[in-house]
């Protein structure tokens, strides 16, 4: 099926009636937890996982993919008028957003962020549109080594990129890959850290461990922090619209912050931040109105909000075609797939069609869904950060409690939900990033089945890994990846070092 049929087929799909009302919940939802600060798309997905194993799995993708772009849009709105960004990737908004509040234009900043996630989210849907199909072929011709090494290379970029230690980073792979070999081996019959508990021999629920690390770790820890920055609601003035010079200056920083976003997104540890930050480095050098620049200049609004929104696009483009997940909430997304027994990847395209391509079109409603409701509710939406916040969370805990207890009815993995529940907590107190927990439960079982028949075919010999051009080269980059922060530390280090010797001498 080529691009342009499956597309008319998909939005056959998304334009029915039950699958407009998921993705106007969606959208809806996510512009809310964009709005709230510490609630974002993970957190949420995980907390309603439990619940929609009971909806069929197109509405259910539709509803998390609203979730997960809305949250972007949603993300803007406190980021301008409260100086408060309620996603990490809404960070550089705030900067001359937050400014451009202060100064009347409020309304001109939210008007920028909204129309640039729509042209980013649109062309980046074009993107996953065009390339996704291409990218599931080439995956056919992918062997085992080429698809271990690519998963070595996700958890390396992952562990090393994300968070501020690399210590770290390694000791919450770890903690995932242990979760992730929990039960019985399925090649060799034996069982595998499930401590004589009969309920852990089928493996850890990963619905579970995702609801207890977002939902119970993230809230505590939220919540803890409850009360260190109360809320200084800019006023919404200066008519929604943007002038005619606005335009003039927002239309080029979209289509570049757009080019940034897609393809670091699509990349492993990509993520938000990296494009954000470029966009908004590069519309600084690049404005005529340089005096502008940490007063409110609209060029660092534009910019970042499309990089922001094409990232998200961005980070579909390998969960969809290559079954691998980016961010953490690509990690949550991959989840889903397995709780209704799909696997992401190029026989997705091949066996359910009509559900990708279904959640493909529904990005273009989704955006459009998200433009309507943002620009003219702008006001309406940053009046949820006045909501009492202890009735949130308490509400969070509640529904995440039963949530687990509906889909398992088991008291194990109540016990278990507290108790990742608090190592998340501890996690974040500490700094340790979520996202490699996850992607070592996710991807470790995945990445252990490609080894074995990786070495199967080898006959046991270690350099199959390297064995053929595309392994070879995800083996080399891995190894990069490790190598190089390491060097240029250690040549900071003896840079530093270097007077004192000298004076010594």
């Amino acid at each position: 099926m080529d691009a342009i049929t499956g597309l008319m087929n998909g939005f056959s799909v998304a334009l029915q009636p039950q699958n407009l009302l998921w993705c106007f919940v969606g959208t809806f939802l996510g512009t809310a937890i964009g709005v709230l600060p510490g609630i974002g798309p993970a957190l949420t997905i995980a907390l309603l996982l439990p619940v929609t194993v009971y909806i069929e799995p197109t509405a259910a993708f539709i509803m998390f993919a609203g979730i997960f772009y809305g949250a972007m849009y949603g993300g803007s709105t406190t980021s301008i008028l409260l100086n408060t960004p309620g996603e990490s990737g809404s960070m550089m908004t705030a900067l001359e957003g937050n400014k451009m509040a202060r100064n009347g234009r409020g309304a001109a900043a939210l008007c920028t962020a909204a129309i640039g996630s729509f042209v980013a989210g649109t062309i980046g849907t074009l993107g996953i549109t065009f390339l996704a199909p291409p990218i599931a072929e080439l995956a056919f011709i992918f062997k085992p080594q080429d698809y271990f090494a690519l998963m070595l290379l996700a958890f390396l970029s992952v562990s090393v990129v994300m968070g501020t230690s690399k210590v770290r980073g390694f000791i919450a792979l770890f903690l995932g890959l242990s979760l992730g070999v929990v039960g019985i081996d399925k090649q060799t019959g034996l069982q595998r850290l499930t401590f004589g508990v009969p309920d852990l021999m089928d493996g850890v629920e990963m619905t579970v461990v995702l609801v207890s690390l977002f939902a119970i770790g993230e809230t505590l820890y939220v919540a803890s922090r409850f009360g260190m920055h109360k809320p200084n609601l800019n006023p919404l003035a200066g008519g929604i619209w943007m002038t005619k010079d606005d335009w003039k200056r927002s239309w080029k920083p979209w289509l570049r912050g757009t080019l940034f976003g897609f393809p670091i997104g699509a990349l492993p540890a990509g993520g938000a931040e990296i494009p954000t930050f470029l966009s908004y480095t590069v519309e600084r050098n690049l404005t005529k109105h340089p005096e502008e620049f940490g007063h409110g200049a609209i060029e660092g609004v534009a910019g970042p909000e499309a990089a922001n929104n094409a990232a998200a696009a961005g980070v579909l483009v390998p969960l969809l075609t290559l079954g691998l997940p980016t961010s953490a909430t690509a990690a949550i997304l991959l989840a889903a797939f397995q709780n209704y027994g799909l696997q992401p990847g190029p026989m997705l395209f091949i066996n359910s069609a009509d559900l990708v391509w279904g959640l493909i079109a529904s990005l273009y409603v989704g955006n459009l869904m998200l433009l309507i409701l943002n620009l003219p509710l702008a006001g309406l939406w940053v009046r949820l950060l006045f909501i009492p916040r202890p009735y949130l969370y308490a509400g969070i805990l509640i529904f995440s409690l039963v949530g687990i207890w509906g889909v398992s009815n088991s008291w194990v993995d109540l016990a278990m939900m507290f108790g990742v529940g608090l190592l998340g907590y501890t996690m974040r107190v500490y700094d340790f990033p979520i996202a490699p927990v996850l992607i070592g439960l996710i991807l470790g079982p995945m990445a252990e089945v490609q080894m074995r028949r990786a070495l199967a075919v080898g006959q046991g010999d270690p350099m199959v890994f390297v064995s053929t051009p595309l392994s070879a080269v995800l083996v080399a980059v891995s190894a990069l990846i490790l190598i190089v922060p390491a060097m240029l530390h250690w040549r900071r280090t003896r840079k530093i070092n270097m007077p004192d010797e000298t004076a010594g001498v």
